[in-house]
């Protein structure tokens, strides 16, 4: 089922600007040429491909220990955070670590509180492994894992001393959303998660680094006594709780909601979330399903959806990465790079709170905006990346070029790229001052031109959007 699917008053994007889009959305972007590759192949069967990751090779973590092994013991939070950068950056499964990114910020765990950074590392793994899943098992999953239980203290939930703040999250973060459910339904998930706990939660150093925290059900810690919850009774337990929570109208509003303001619009629409939704119902709650309704919908696919959500810190580094092409094997610097999100306000692993962070314009300040702007002119400015050079290959392809030509082009291969009318006038006004450019062969100050525009480009407000 595609979403709003009689809706030809939209209207529609090239060819080229659609597959852009698409990898934008459902990944973290590509060059120019595995763009053209893909409309070669055409729009349906890359969607399909994107939708089915594990026909890709994954990456080889072997490789990357053995040159980052502070990476493989996660003592702390930065080597965690900069090997899911590197994987964002090199991935080949890229919906796979978009969704992973996703429910991150939706089921929002944090290294400030577990001082675990394995167990956060381990936690994404987690997310990578049932991003397309259904979403009974990805609850049933997060109910399950170690860095959750002890983020919300569900360890210390048991039949004598209820704890509510899991069941409490579950409901109001989670699944239905606030004003769905009493205090009661709250103290009865909560009986009905005791017991849920862990065990190695001493972070008992070993040669190779702390032990991995695992789930553990305590039988004698868990209440068996009757329970009321949603309208419905019985001897629950956390699976249960869960079965019931799915089957919720609320919880396919929510699931809807969030999967559509992230991968199409911060703007809600809500006809395209009602039928969001009831793929969501058809499908039994499948992920993946949704996912495929979604880039599919004429709304996804037309100039309503084309940059229409302010790019998350983790979306600017990582696209920034790929689209120069740098960091695709394991060298010094990734640290640097991976740190960049948290200078922009996402500090990957270690959200402020257990709401995530506040997404849309609230990613955008004074400080993070020039920070954005820094770190993306210095990547494209630097004429000796890879991407770079590419892009400038391709220009020369093109002979000499006016200003006009030179802009155009530039932001045609940077995304492709719309701007309005006064962006483009500055730009413009900029490419003027050189006259026409011609990229001999060897010659750098040219070379530099181009690097100079593609520097522009990225300071300006359309290219925070994504």
């Amino acid at each position: 089922m595609a979403i709003a699917i009689s809706r030809p008053e939209l209207k529609q994007l090239t060819d080229i600007e659609l597959m852009g889009h698409l990898f934008r959305r459902a990944g973290f972007g590509a060059t120019r040429d595995q763009l053209e590759a893909a409309v070669a192949q055409g729009y349906e069967a890359t969607v399909e491909q994107l939708l089915h990751p594990e026909a890709a090779p994954a990456l080889e973590e072997d490789l990357i220990f053995r040159y980052y092994p502070d990476m493989k013991e996660a003592r702390q939070i930065d080597p965690a955070q900069s090997l899911w950068v590197y994987r964002m950056i090199n991935t080949r499964r890229p919906l796979e670590e978009k969704l992973a990114l996703f429910w991150h910020q939706l089921f929002a765990t944090g290294f400030a509180k577990l001082n675990h950074a394995k167990v956060m590392t381990n936690q994404i793994a987690m997310f990578r492994k049932y991003a397309l899943t259904d979403f009974r098992t990805l609850l049933v999953q997060v109910s399950m894992d170690p860095a959750m239980i002890f983020w919300l203290d569900n360890h210390n939930n048991t039949k004598r001393v209820h704890n509510e703040n899991y069941g409490r999250e579950l409901l109001e973060l989670f699944s239905m959303g606030i004003g769905n459910y009493t205090e009661d339904d709250v103290k009865n998930c909560a009986r009905a998660f005791t017991g849920w706990t862990l065990r190695n939660t001493i972070p008992a150093a070993q040669p190779y680094g702390r032990f991995d925290w695992e789930f553990e059900f305590r039988p004698d810690l868990h209440d068996y006594s009757e329970k009321v919850f949603l309208g419905e009774r019985g001897n629950f337990d956390g699976t249960d709780i869960v079965d019931i929570l799915v089957r919720q109208p609320s919880t396919a509003q929510f699931v809807a909601m969030r999967l559509y303001k992230y991968f199409v619009s911060d703007v809600p629409n809500q006809a395209a979330i009602d039928e969001l939704a009831e793929v969501y119902n058809d499908s039994n709650y499948d992920i993946r399903s949704m996912m495929r309704a979604v880039f599919m919908s004429d709304v996804f696919r037309s100039e309503e959806a084309y940059y229409a959500r302010v790019k998350s810190p983790a979306e600017h580094v990582v696209g920034i990465m790929r689209l120069v092409e740098d960091f695709t094997f394991p060298k010094h610097g990734i640290r640097d790079i991976a740190l960049e999100c948290r200078y922009m306000g996402q500090d990957l692993m270690n959200p402020p709170s257990v709401e995530g962070w506040h997404v849309g314009k609230e990613w955008i300040d004074t400080g993070t905006l020039v920070e954005r702007i820094n770190f993306a002119a210095a990547q494209v400015g630097d004429i000796d990346k890879p991407g770079v050079r590419k892009i400038i290959n391709r220009l020369r392809e093109m002979g000499d070029l006016t200003p006009e030509q030179l802009l155009d082009a530039c932001l045609d291969l940077m995304g492709p790229l719309r701007v309005g009318e006064a962006t483009r006038r500055a730009l413009l006004d900029f490419a003027n001052k050189g006259g026409l450019l011609r990229l001999a062969p060897g010659d750098r100050a040219a070379e530099q031109r181009v690097g100079e525009m593609l520097s522009l480009i990225v300071a300006t407000r359309e290219f925070q959007l994504v």
